[in-house]
């Protein structure tokens, strides 16, 4: 049986929470109304997994998050709405600790229980077998915050996500000039799922500015979320980080996210390569698609030119298209078990023998710089 927390003050949402884990017939579960009754529960409860509300009065969901993950740590989802507002908590939660995020249904939540709950359970049920990751500085920031101080936590580039409220890096702009397309050049093509965002973040921010190829990513989030997610890894890293809401040309040093419930793909356009958004289709069952991005560049790039880097993430989405990459004549990257939230994705590409390099998180990054240089 998976111990279920739900955390809500809706006493609508909660019923409705209850109702659908009720009907799986393994969730023990208990409820709270507010952050304050989550963090007295989580002790003699003992949850396996928490759903957790971001907006509630007194303690809000943020508050609560950082609480959990310094007195017990355990895997958190955050119900958000899907809302502007709603993305950059989602994103701050996913830093401090939470491992993945679901989007409320808007409007009459009894019309959108169809297609809100399978969703909900799976990503629960992930959740629970996930290894959630305390952001770096958890107790000095909240110790601080209760002084009325405003810290900046260190961060050790390429182990944890940075903290929320740590500022950008300083970004010279003599470090970016404006870069032209290279034929001759890759390609890298990034897919995350389940806690992809601090991965990513990892990741990115461990990359040079000089860095030689385009990289474009599938992370699989609803559509609200990529943009402010683009704009916090731009922020956050030395390289170039856009949404891509229309084609763009793929150029070096550059970081193309796809939009979130669509897909993204690479085509061939009179002035070079580009990426495009592409609406979401049925083979494909996650969105952005990493499978589907992949196979959009092994038709246009030639393999040996292609490197893969599959993170975080429950499924097997980019696992078969990585796979057969490799087996083309080009290179792959796979997240290991140890730093993975979930291992699933990376964990299906090492099964089929389709990765060239399993590396820690903190890794990624400089096994990525040695491939392309």
């Amino acid at each position: 049986m998976i111990r279920l927390l739900v955390v809500d003050d809706s006493a609508l949402m909660r019923k409705v929470l209850g109702g659908i884990f009720a009907a799986e017939g393994d969730f023990t579960l208990a409820f709270a109304r507010d952050g304050l009754e989550a963090l007295d529960l989580l002790p003699r409860f003992a949850p396996d997994v928490v759903t957790l509300d971001v907006t509630m009065p007194g303690l809000d969901g943020l508050a609560c998050l950082d609480r959990i993950m310094l007195e017990r740590p355990c895997p958190v989802v955050m119900l958000s709405s899907l809302t502007g507002e709603g993305a950059e908590a989602s994103l701050d939660a996913l830093a401090r600790g939470a491992v993945d995020v679901i989007g409320k249904p808007a409007g009459a939540v009894s019309l959108a229980l169809d297609r809100f709950a399978p969703a909900l359970v799976r990503t629960v049920r992930a959740a629970a077998r996930a290894r959630p990751r305390t952001a770096h500085g958890l107790a000095a920031r909240l110790r601080a915050r209760h002084a009325g101080l405003a810290p900046r936590p260190a961060f050790r580039s390429g182990s944890q996500a940075p903290d929320p409220i740590d500022p950008a890096p300083d970004r010279d702009a003599s470090a970016h000039p404006a870069p032209s397309p290279d034929p001759a050049g890759g390609l890298v093509l990034v897919g995350a799922s389940t806690g992809g965002p601090p991965a990513l973040t990892a990741l990115l921010s461990g990359l040079p500015a000089g860095f030689a190829w385009p990289i474009v990513v599938a992370q699989h989030m609803p559509a609200t979320f990529t943009g402010p997610l683009a704009r916090r890894l731009d922020g956050l890293s030395a390289l170039d980080v856009q949404e891509v809401t229309a084609p763009v040309l793929l150029v070096p040093g550059r970081v193309y996210v796809g939009r979130g419930d669509a897909d993204v793909i690479v085509v061939r356009r009179p002035g070079g390569l580009m990426a495009a958004p592409a609406p979401a289709q049925a083979e494909y069952p996650w969105h952005p698609s990493v499978d589907r991005l992949v196979e959009t560049a092994l038709g246009l790039v030639p393999p040996r030119r292609l490197v893969g880097v599959l993170m975080t993430g429950m499924g097997r989405d980019g696992a078969r298209t990585m796979a057969e990459l490799r087996a083309r004549g080009g290179r792959t990257i796979a997240e290991a078990e140890a730093t993975a939230v979930v291992w699933g994705m990376p964990g299906e590409l090492v099964r089929a023998g389709g990765a060239s390099v399993v590396a820690p998180l903190e890794a990624i990054a400089a096994e990525l710089t040695a491939m392309v240089a």
